[in-house]
Parts: structure tokens; C-alpha cells; sequence
């Protein structure tokens, strides 16, 4: 069955705009834990179903709610007062041919595995407290869900919206690039004081580039106020550095721009993310699908993270959409900017949505209809292949957050 789309082109260029905002909140921050337990949840629950039943069984566990703790972060080295706790919500098959699924175990396992894996100063064991809140799915939700395994077409369970861009501009690329830089593990081996909570807003005014970065330091590796100093100088080196090797535009990096040194009023943390006492965090509220939250250029409100990887458009929709806005700009020479909307309605097959509406900026003012074929051809391709995306999603080779 032919995929309805519509094509045209738009009027304006994206990168010609002259102020562009785009946030990204890094790793450790309540909101992107928040996303990344909730996938990592969905993620082993698929392990356990391929690997006991052979298929992926119902679930969308995209519901988590962090409930921030209590501390005393001081210079040297604080404590925790209460633990942060995190909720886990959602639907998931708990039993299957007479065979139960352990929920519980499984929400301890992957939740203490990413926390320990990527949060360098937190004790998962000690300083978390998770709450397993998995229920099974409404029969109505879990029925169609499964006609996928008579029909061998998997159905969406959901009217919903997906969206997508490319390519990403150089402010993009460059937030993500510090944000990444500043939490990789290589920087905390040698800058053990940068906690992952690390938030980047970045404004270009014309040529002019202003990070605003806010980084909680870990106190235990901080002496005092003047070493506090300095290692704040030293990040804003690290960011510096990060960013120009994307840009050479006029830039300025500001870290922690609340601080009061005379005051003793600074970023300080026990486990490196406020999400110790100052924050609470959850899944949807922070990076839309393609790890970064850009006001100016088309976005959904999704909460991509947790949604089963067959059915589910809320998840899928957003990734396909950015593959096929990145594989038009990467295939045809004539296209400078593509982002793509794909629509869906419940009950029918996700590979057939209800539109797939794809926007252009052409180079010279190029002609749609020379194209149209080539652009058809990649929309049909993308959505036909979704299996594809399935697979990677539960290998972890398609970031979401």
C-alpha cells in the first residue's frame, strides 16, 4: 500500500535565522535519569521476553517520577540526609504461558545497573531508593497488541505524532559535543570534581555564541573555595575547547552563573546531580528524542523513553522521522534542510501512517517535482524497515535522550 505524503518546500532557511536557542540537559540531570532508567527498564524487559518467549511481549513503562533527597554537600566532602527516590510506573506483560515475569527484579537490575555505570559519585545502593510500580496493560491495549503474532503486522497502539530534522546546525552540534566532552569518562578520570548534572543552554545572536552551562561539582574533590575557583576555571577551558572545535565563532562560556563565592553560595553536591536535594525529575520533561530540546525547530511532546520498541509510534515515529529527514539530506545532492512529520492512527499498521508530510529548503531554488520520486522512495524505504529500528533500540545503538 502506497505511503500518502505530502512534499513541499519551505520558505525559510533554518540556518539563516539570526537568533537560535538550544538546550541540552546532560546525563545526570533528574530529567535525563528519569528518561534513560525508564529505557533502560524497557530495554531489559525486551531481553527477558526475547530470551523466555521469543518475542517482545506488551509493555510502555515511560512513566518514572524522581523524587529528590536531602544533603549537606560541604568542601572535602558532605552527606546524604535521605536518599532520592525514584518511581517507576508503567504497563508490562507479568506473566506469559505460565511463565511470571519478575518485574520487580528487573526494575533493581536495570535501574542499579545505569545508575552505578554512569553517575561516577553515587552510590546507587546507598544513596537511591526506587519503587517498582508496574502493573499489567488494560486487555483492550494488550489484545491488539498481540494480533502482531497471528497477523505478523505489528499494529500501532496509539494516534500519535512523530517528528524529525536534518541536519543538525552548528549550534546543535556544538552543545552536544560539550555536554558529551564534559561527561565522558575519560574527563572524569582526570576532573573527578564535574558531576554529570550537567545543563548547557546555548543563544547565537548572529555570530555570537553564549553557553550558559550549570555543573554540579562533586565537593569530596574540592578543597575550598579557592580550589573551587579554579576548577570552575579549568571547565570553562574543557568547554571552551569542546566548542571550538566546532566553531570559531565569537563565543562566551559562563559555569554556574549563580554562584556567590564571598557568600560560600556555590554548585556544590555529594553525588555530582541535584537530584540529591535540589531537583526532582521526569521521564518526557528534558532532551526530545535526538538528545536535545531546540524551541525553534519542530518538536513533539512524546516522552520517547520507555514505550515499547513494536508498537508504540510515540517512540518509533520520532526515530524514523529523523532518519528519513537525515538520509534525504545525506542522499539527495538538491536538499539543503528536510524535517519530516509522520502521523499515525491506532489500530493500523505502524507502517502505513496516516500522512508523512516532508518539508524542504532546496539549494537555488530547486524543483520538488524532480525529486519526488527519489524523496517517496526513502519515506516508503524508512518506514518499511522499522524491524531495523526495533533491533537497534533493544541492542542500544539508538540513543534517546
Amino acid at each position: 500500500m502506497a505511503i500518502r505524503s505530502h512534499i513541499s518546500q519551505c520558505p525559510t532557511r533554518y540556518f539563516n535565522l539570526p537568533v537560535e536557542i538550544v538546550e541540552r540537559k546532560g546525563i545526570g540531570h533528574p530529567d535525563t535519569i528519569c528518561d534513560a532508567l525508564a529505557e533502560e527498564l524497557s530495554r531489559t524487559l525486551c531481553r527477558f521476553y526475547l530470551d523466555n518467549f521469543g518475542l517482545i511481549l506488551h509493555h510502555n513503562v515511560d512513566k518514572a517520577l524522581l523524587w529528590g533527597g536531602s544533603s549537606q554537600p560541604a568542601f572535602g566532602g558532605g552527606k546524604i540526609t535521605a536518599p532520592m527516590e525514584i518511581f517507576l510506573a508503567g504497563r508490562a506483560t507479568s506473566e506469559y504461558k505460565g511463565i511470571k515475569v519478575p518485574i520487580a527484579e528487573l526494575v533493581e537490575q536495570s535501574c542499579t545497573n545505569w545508575l552505578q555505570s554512569n553517575l561516577h559519585a553515587l552510590d546507587a545502593k546507598r544513596d537511591v531508593k526506587l519503587h517498582s510500580l508496574i502493573r499489567p496493560g488494560s486487555a483492550d491495549l494488550v489484545e491488539l497488541y498481540l494480533r502482531q503474532e497471528k497477523t505478523g503486522i505489528a499494529l500501532a497502539n496509539d494516534t500519535s505524532c512523530g517528528v524529525g530534522y536534518a541536519p543538525l546546525s552548528e549550534l546543535e552540534r556544538m552543545v552536544l559535543n560539550v555536554e558529551q566532552t564534559l561527561n565522558a569518562s575519560a574527563t572524569k578520570q582526570t576532573h573527578p570534581e564535574i558531576g554529570e548534572d550537567i545543563k548547557v543552554m546555548a543563544v547565537r545572536h548572529h555570530d555570537n555564541i553564549e553557553l550558559t552551562i550549570a555543573c554540579a561539582f562533586v565537593d569530596r574533590y574540592i578543597a575550598d573555595s579557592e580550589d573551587y575557583q579554579q576548577k570552575k576555571a579549568q571547565l570553562v577551558r574543557l568547554a571552551e575547547n569542546s566548542a571550538k572545535a566546532v566553531s570559531q565563532r565569537e563565543l562566551q562560556v559562563v559555569v554556574n552563573a549563580a554562584d556567590d563565592v564571598d557568600a560560600d553560595s556555590v554548585y556544590l553536591t555529594v553525588t555530582g546531580t541535584s537530584a540529591e536535594s535540589g531537583d526532582d525529575g521526569e521521564v518526557g520533561r528534558g532532551n526530545r528524542a535526538n538528545g536535545l530540546i531546540t524551541p525553534y525547530r519542530p518538536m513533539n511532546m512524546e516522552a520517547a523513553a520507555g514505550k515499547n520498541p513494536v508498537t508504540h509510534v510515540g517512540k518509533l515515529y520520532n526515530i524514523v522521522a529523523q532518519q528519513i529527514a537525515h538520509t534525504l539530506v545525506q542522499e539527495i545532492e538538491e536538499i539543503d534542510e528536510a524535517s519530516c512529520f509522520l502521523v499515525s492512527r491506532i489500530g493500523s499498521p505502524i507502517k502505513q501512517p496516516s500522512i508523512a508530510d516532508v518539508r524542504l529548503c532546496l539549494k537555488n531554488s530547486g524543483n520538488i517535482g524532480a525529486i519526488r520520486m527519489h524523496v517517496d522512495n526513502i519515506i516508503n524505504n524508512k518506514l518499511e524497515n522499522m524491524e531495523q529500528i526495533r533491533q537497534d533500540i533493544v541492542n542500544g545503538r539508538i540513543a534517546l535522550y
